[in-house]
């Protein structure tokens, strides 16, 4: 399908606030998936172009937080199984969804990743909370990691938010702390997820080109100003354009 140049002025401007968005907590799926159904790709097109088109802006939100990354090599190697199991699982389990379903499914999808969104400064503070916990909860961590990796390649959206309650439940580290290992384990998901996508699945290629260099803009600047920007209004934003595209596609 060939996009018009509204078409494309709004698939740029949504790759770049999915990056930023994906850059500070996660959740540009809300954004960036709701642009390319309002421009008319089918839904699962639509889902496998997002994942795509904004895969820089996981790799921009985990360079804006590097110097977090570099004190989370151990828990990386320690986790890097279990991530690449659960996002390889996710993205055949996308691939093996006839189209119909996944169109059926896809609203519910995007209405439990708003609720998730809503839910991010109540999860925040319980994280703050489990700051304290003088104990690694192995089972919690690669269980819920595994668990977060599959639905991450699956769709996406809210996977930031999943990833941080996981975490910051089980790992005794700050937060911001555990936001820098949550970037780079959703890079890792997302990389996978793009590789199957690209090999197996049909990708809108103009409009993932058009996201992908904006999507690394925003997801560096959103890593780099996270913690010094109010971030309510953001996120009214997202979840309102996530429950007018679930009730689109319901009606």
């Amino acid at each position: 399908m060939t996009l018009s140049g509204g078409q494309d002025l709004l698939l740029a401007l949504a790759g770049l606030g999915a990056g930023f968005v994906n850059g500070a907590a996660g959740g540009g799926t809300l954004i960036s998936f709701p642009a390319l159904l309002a421009v008319g790709y089918p839904a699962l097109t639509a889902n496998v172009t997002s994942t795509v088109g904004i895969w820089s802006g996981y790799l921009g939100g985990s360079a804006g937080f590097r110097e977090e990354v570099s004190s989370q090599r151990a828990q990386l190697r320690m986790l890097g199984a279990t991530v690449v199991v659960g996002a390889v699982a996710g993205g055949v389990l996308l691939l093996t969804t006839p189209s119909h379903d996944f169109a059926v499914l896809a609203p519910y999808l995007l209405l439990a990743a708003c609720g998730l969104f809503a839910l991010q400064p109540f999860l925040a503070s319980r994280l703050r909370r489990h700051g304290t916990v003088e104990h690694t909860h192995a089972a919690l961590l690669h269980a819920g990691t595994f668990l977060a990796a599959v639905y991450g390649a699956y769709f996406g959206a809210g996977l930031g938010v999943v990833l941080l309650a996981v975490l910051g439940t089980a790992l005794p580290q700050p937060l911001v702390r555990v936001n820098g290992l949550r970037s780079v384990i959703a890079l890792v998901v997302n990389t996978i997820a793009v590789m199957i996508f690209v090999a197996r699945a049909h990708v809108a290629w103009q409009a993932a080109g058009l996201m992908v260099i904006c999507a690394l803009v925003g997801g560096y600047v959103g890593a780099r100003v996270s913690r010094r920007i109010p971030t309510q209004v953001l996120r009214l934003a997202v979840i309102a354009i996530g429950l007018a595209s679930a009730l689109d596609l319901l009606l």
